[in-house]
């Protein structure tokens, strides 16, 4: 998976429903911007296998180089969906041997108290630079790039 290409939709899910098959799942999450929905399929990558339900604030990356049918409200394929805290960022993004994101947007700083972990959720005993991974962090500071102490670490393999 070209995670470069991912866009992610934060947003609290308000309808879960069967799509066609066993498999697939459509979800609708209620976003700042409107209603956005997004298909579920084996396919679709879910951090922690994750029951999803309404009321769970999530994160839903699409990949923007999939064509999208021009329907409103839109609908997505999803590539990969996490559940979020109400007060957490997340960030996908690749992160140089310093742990600075490629687009200088978040300079991380790993604690003792981080927990790192792969997509499938074994340990992570890895370093983590030069890697993209999928970040949760609340707080940052006011420096250029921004830095924070994130509270989980996964790294996509």
């Amino acid at each position: 998976m070209n995670y470069k290409n991912l866009v992610p939709v934060t947003g609290t899910i308000i309808n879960v429903s069967n799509e066609s098959g066993c498999c697939s799942k459509n979800i609708s999450l209620r976003t700042p911007n409107g209603i956005v929905n997004f298909i579920v399929s084996a396919d679709t990558l879910i951090i922690d296998s994750r029951q999803l339900r309404i009321g769970l604030i999530v994160a839903a990356f699409y990949d923007k180089t999939l064509p999208v049918p021009l329907i409103f409200p839109p609908r997505y394929q999803a590539q990969l969906v996490t559940a979020i805290a109400g007060n957490e960022q997340i960030m996908l993004n690749f992160f140089d041997r310093n742990l600075r994101a490629a687009d200088n947007s978040l300079q991380l700083n790993i604690s003792g108290q981080t927990i790192v972990r792969t997509s499938n959720g074994q340990n992570a005993n890895c370093n983590l630079g030069n890697r993209t991974l999928l970040v949760y962090y609340t707080n940052t500071t006011r420096s250029i790039p921004p830095q924070t102490t994130p509270r989980q670490v996964i790294v996509m393999c």
